[in-house]
């Protein structure tokens, strides 16, 4: 039998999700997040400093999830680690499956965030775990002492470079196909860093090796011609992917797979909301998260009043 003690089920422990059980006890409503990693705050758990956020400047993304979600269960809001395979409607409520159990409950709020994109070249797949990551902070530590390349041009790529040159001996920053999109200030940083070498003229074609990274093949963007590069480890920040596979024909989403919701975090879908990065928006901040999970709960609240759901 399903559990029907949780007003509101949040579906991610990232900034909006934790943002959405904080404002969702201060109103008076039981919520329960959901999320398969024991520790709250999502991709930030991932990032040496979070610069952004007001009034925190530098604080770590692991100790800021941590906040969050010890705010989260002070005013009540309980946590419990588990998949959700499917959300589907029950009438005025939703019907919450995950690999553990089932939830009937008056409102669902979606805050899985997003997952990385692939770079998409041959050896990529083979190596990861191997010398090819996608956290900067997680891995870097395994290469010390050594060359690497860190693929991308936007905020997390130029701060990964700017992680790994405090460790590393060498690190090529390659935007191959992409801009350099990322802020003005870290663009500075990574200019005035003697350990990044920027490698703008090429891209990636390949990354090379057997039981480990020995290199990357790569192409010049005007000549076509393939040259190699020697490094040990592989960083590939190019952009993310929305995570809604378990949302696939529910709700509506974009042409990317975001969550279509205003900023009032609706979706075309009653008692179903989105808030974090799964929404499609323009900004995908920490600051922008935590904005979204508190007008998740104002929109709730409003629908519960006109008897849309509950």
């Amino acid at each position: 039998m399903a559990d029907t003690n949780f007003d509101i089920v949040i579906i991610g422990a990232g900034p909006g999700g934790l943002t959405a059980a904080i404002y969702g006890q201060r109103a008076g409503l039981k919520c329960l997040v959901l999320d398969p990693n024991p520790i709250g705050g999502g991709k930030i758990q991932t990032t040496n400093e979070v610069d952004n956020y007001p009034g925190l400047p530098g604080v770590g993304g692991m100790e800021l999830g941590m906040k969050f979600e010890e705010h989260a269960k002070k005013l009540g809001a309980e946590m419990r680690t588990e998949t959700v395979s499917s959300v589907s409607p029950e009438g005025k409520s939703k019907l919450v499956v995950t690999d553990k159990s089932e939830y009937l409950t008056k409102a669902v709020i979606i805050s899985t965030g997003t997952g990385h994109k692939l770079l998409g070249v041959p050896g990529e797949k083979d190596l990861t775990g191997s010398g090819v990551s996608y956290c900067a902070t997680c891995d870097g530590a395994f290469f010390r002492n050594k060359k690497v390349a860190v693929i991308g041009g936007g905020d997390v790529a130029l701060e990964d470079a700017l992680f790994l040159a405090r460790t590393s001996e060498t690190v090529y920053l390659i935007p191959g196909k992409e801009e350099i999109t990322g802020a003005k200030i870290l663009q500075d940083q990574v200019a005035g860093n003697d350990k990044i070498q920027m490698i703008d003229d090429k891209i990636v074609k390949k990354i090379e090796g057997k039981f480990g990274v020995d290199g990357l093949i790569l192409m010049d963007k005007e000549s076509k011609e393939e040259s190699a590069l020697e490094v040990k480890g592989v960083f590939i920040a190019v952009g993310s992917l929305p995570n809604t596979e378990h949302m696939t024909g529910l709700a509506k989403t974009d042409e990317r797979g975001y969550l279509i919701a205003g900023e009032d975090c609706r979706t075309d879908i009653a008692g179903l909301y989105a808030a974090g990065d799964v929404r499609s928006k323009a900004l995908r901040q920490v600051v922008t998260a935590a904005a979204d999970g508190a007008n998740s709960i104002v929109s709730i609240q409003q629908d519960m009043r006109a008897g849309i759901i509950g």
